[in-house]
């Protein structure tokens, strides 16, 4: 039975019966509260929690079949034993229909009434459980890449469950790395939508000669290589879910024409002069604060209000301590079984170290630092674990080296100077060394693809732009 003192409301104008049920229901050690009529009865109910209630038939204001249909309308898992001092059958077929628990007469039998009041609130709690039993497994249907059983993750999830039924656009807010598009695939996966394409696309990694083609598409011949028809990115997602992932990177061009097909709803693909019809579900996600880039111009105020109509924030891993331990070992988990390796544990104090770390990269860098911990380890637990130096967001760094993500600056008598060249140096080092490929360079550096996306366009390093 659920944990916590069990409160039993007793409805009745009788003094002396009122009395003689508070003591018996007090000797079970349960708490009973008094109301002596129909109104309130329902304030108590409102007031309280309350897990059974003993009601009378007749009783003042309200009669007790009018205080049961409320209950059953509004508190339909609490359990209520019409009480009455006159045997009638159409009175006590009535009360069950609506949904009474039991219809007993005066004088109580008390032996009776507290079987029947046990039984009641034993049912009651099954219920309970069962509730939750389901409530877990249609979360884990629902949201089977997302793991944690954190207060903050269970938000989430219960926010997502409203919002999948309901046609609204979707910004996922949160730092890098903390599995905003998981959620948007949940989302989709959770929707009306479900049996039709989820179309990712990276803002970040859009320039604008190339917007118009790969967001709209383009037809054959309509400019030099292009050598067959080509469906864009919206048209893709026509009946089905658009993920606009790192928006906030979108280049202020780019911005405007988004917003013309999100407030009309249509497409013209490169070279063809007839605009297509299209209806898809957007759902898009950023680590950018809005506030500073409506602010500063960087993005458009008009097109923001487009994407929130509702947003929803993905907490940070640091925001979710409890649910570190359970991702690292299902990280572990994970990468012995794919590299067919016997499966392996962590040391109480790895857990402690990996629970109290800040984890700037969350869940990406959690799971990089515990592949290279299992590759690593030579026995069947992992006593030692190798984090990295760089401090989470707004948190004091304890170490020398500053996180390429982080703006560079130099303190001189003349004020404070960005370093641009020595970042411009680091990236243009890796990016020649991954041969030109920026999801290589950003593994070598250590950050995002949209980091360096953005850091390869401030810097003109693409390829493409003059060096």
């Amino acid at each position: 039975m659920s944990t916590g003192r069990i409160r039993v409301l007793i409805a009745d104008d009788e003094k002396n019966i009122t009395k003689l049920l508070a003591y018996n229901i007090g000797l079970l050690g349960y708490e009973a509260i008094i109301a002596r009529d129909g109104k309130e009865c329902i304030e108590c109910l409102e007031s309280a929690a309350v897990n059974a209630v003993l009601l009378d038939l007749n009783i003042p204001k309200m009669n007790g079949l009018e205080v049961l249909t409320y209950i059953k309308e509004k508190y339909p898992q609490i359990p209520v034993i019409m009480v009455t001092a006159v045997h009638d059958i159409t009175t006590a077929v009535k009360a069950i229909k609506i949904g009474a628990y039991e219809y007993i007469t005066k004088p109580v039998e008390l032996d009776r009434l507290v079987t029947i009041l046990k039984t009641a609130l034993t049912v009651q709690d099954l219920h309970n459980q069962t509730s939750v039993l389901k409530n877990q497994l249609r979360t884990s249907e629902l949201f089977p890449d997302i793991i944690g059983e954190s207060k903050r993750i269970k938000e989430v999830c219960s926010v997502c469950e409203w919002v999948m039924q309901r046609e609204v656009n979707v910004l996922i807010l949160g730092e890098s790395g903390t599995g905003k598009e998981l959620l948007a695939q949940a989302i989709h996966k959770g929707g009306n939508r479900k049996s039709e394409p989820f179309v990712p696309v990276n803002c970040a990694a859009i320039n604008n000669e190339l917007a118009d083609s790969l967001l709209f598409g383009h037809k054959k011949g309509s400019f030099t290589g292009a050598t067959e028809d080509r469906i864009g990115y919206f048209e893709q997602a026509d009946k089905g879910t658009l993920f606009l992932d790192e928006v906030g990177d979108m280049d202020l061009d780019i911005q405007a024409k988004v917003l013309r097909v999100l407030e009309e709803k249509k497409i013209r693909r490169v070279g063809e002069k007839s605009e297509r019809k299209i209806d898809f579900r957007l759902i898009s996600a950023t680590n950018l604060n809005f506030s500073i880039a409506v602010a500063e111009k960087s993005f458009r105020k008009d097109l923001y209000f487009r994407l929130e109509e509702y947003p929803i924030h993905m907490p940070s891993l640091r925001e979710r301590p409890e649910d570190i331990s359970m991702l690292a070992n299902y990280f572990l988990k994970d990468f012995c079984k794919a590299n067919k390796i016997e499966e392996m544990n962590f040391s109480e104090e790895v857990v402690n170290l990996l629970t109290n770390y800040s984890w700037p990269g969350n869940i990406r860098e959690l799971k990089n630092v515990v592949q290279r911990a299992a590759i690593q380890n030579t026995g069947a637990v992992i006593e030692s674990i190798l984090l990295s130096n760089i401090e989470a967001p707004n948190q004091t760094s304890t170490t020398s080296e500053t996180p390429i993500e982080a703006p560079i600056v130099m303190v001189t008598d003349d004020g404070v100077t960005l370093l641009d060249n020595i970042e411009k140096e680091a990236i243009q080092q890796a990016y020649d060394l991954a041969d030109g490929n920026a999801s290589e360079a950003a593994k070598m550096l250590g950050i995002s693809r949209a980091t360096i996306y953005r850091k390869l366009k401030k810097f003109k390093l693409e390829k493409g732009y003059p060096g």
